[in-house]
């Protein structure tokens, strides 16, 4: 069947379309992200092997600031979506006229930045008549680690920890996930890249604190561990931030010359609670898999810590490479096969829209209802 033909017989028979695509061609998906301050694109086949992945980042522009400023973010977008796109298709080696649909990232983020995305990827597929899916970016986050082997299987718990959202998720399937527990102020990112710049290291704070923390003393300042109710699952990282500032202001004559044990003993509070946290959940899920996924899930020392006390338990952990950690269009192509495949007929509505934040509510930990991703 030649590719007009199955183009044919997928606008006429729309819920076959991918079960025919599945089983005469490899499927190549387009995945487009602008959910925050990078603009990424990537073709992935078959939900997970990489053809393709390009990033072009805004961290130069937002650095002297602090941190992203929407409003130059969406220029910028507007400025790179095609040529990155481009890049992407050729460094897949294909043209347009090869992708057999296209994933976007449709929230949360910043609705300007994704705006440029969302609806260059929309008119991409309009264009070319093939389907396309918004993609949330949270579930792209947890469809990372699918694009490395060995993966996990379901069900599994997964840490998304990153800039913009902390949370634990019970993963049921591709496309069905319970959240079991979210910060309720700062995200863990956010703490990184604000105590950051109470010490003056710029932005982003995340590596540049690890690599500080590396000849640090984590035990010479011990900063506080928010862990909430032990039970459950929720962060809170706003008292954490407020100690450091705190100790800054009281030891402001001589806190430079402290920087890599406070830097070190910060980093150890927020991977303490975040250890503890989705091993916990590990063990009322009974699951012998976690996964890390997220921006602070590059952070070694939180993967070593997770890694030394899931192997007590004989729990096997998880982690995309570090260029998969961060923002990046490979996963959201990832997610995008697997949403596509299950929602068939119903991708695609063109009056959709972006959202800025999640669209769905933590579940309780002994419910058994499922939430899509």
């Amino acid at each position: 069947m030649s590719r007009d033909q199955r183009m044919d017989f997928g606008q006429r028979c729309p819920a076959f379309l991918y079960f025919i695509g599945k089983c005469f061609f490899d499927m190549k998906i387009l995945g487009i992200e602008s959910s925050c301050d990078e603009t990424a694109a990537a073709v992935v086949e078959d939900g997970v092997t990489t053809l393709s992945a390009v990033v072009s980042s805004q961290v130069e522009m937002h650095r002297p600031y602090g941190g992203v400023v929407p409003e130059l973010a969406s220029r910028k977008h507007l400025e790179m979506i095609v040529p990155v796109v481009s890049q992407a298709l050729h460094a897949a080696g294909i043209d347009k006229n090869q992708v057999d649909g296209v994933a976007v990232t449709q929230g949360p983020g910043l609705i300007g930045a994704l705006l440029v995305g969302f609806c260059f990827g929309k008119a991409f597929a309009y264009a070319s008549g093939i389907p396309w899916i918004g993609v949330d970016h949270l579930g792209g986050h947890i469809h990372s680690v699918f694009l490395t082997s060995p993966s996990p299987e379901f069900p599994f718990i997964a840490l998304l920890a990153s800039g913009g959202h902390t949370s634990i998720y019970y993963v049921i399937s591709h496309t069905n996930a319970q959240c079991l527990g979210q910060t309720v102020d700062d995200a863990a990112g956010e703490a990184f890249d604000k105590v950051a710049k109470m010490l003056g290291l710029g932005y982003p704070g995340g590596k540049v604190i690890a690599d500080l923390a590396a000849t640090g003393d984590p035990d010479r300042i011990p900063f506080p561990r928010s862990f909430l109710d032990k039970n459950a699952f929720d962060f809170s990282f706003s008292g954490l931030k407020s100690a450091v500032h705190r100790y800054i202001q009281t030891h402001s004559n001589d806190y430079k010359d402290q920087i890599n044990d406070i830097a070190a003993g910060f980093q150890d509070a927020v991977v303490d609670v975040l250890t503890y946290k989705v091993m916990r959940a590990a063990s009322a899920k009974d699951c012998r898999q976690i996964a890390l996924v997220g921006g602070v899930a590059a952070n070694q020392r939180l993967r070593e810590r997770v890694r030394s006390h899931a192997q007590k338990s004989g729990i096997a952990v998880f982690a995309p490479p570090p260029d998969l950690c961060g923002d990046n269009a490979a996963m959201i192509a990832a997610a995008g096969y697997h949403y596509l495949n299950a929602r068939g007929e119903r991708a695609g509505d063109l009056n959709a829209d972006v959202y800025s934040r999640a669209t769905y509510t933590k579940v309780n930990s002994s419910s058994s209802a499922g939430i899509a991703i």
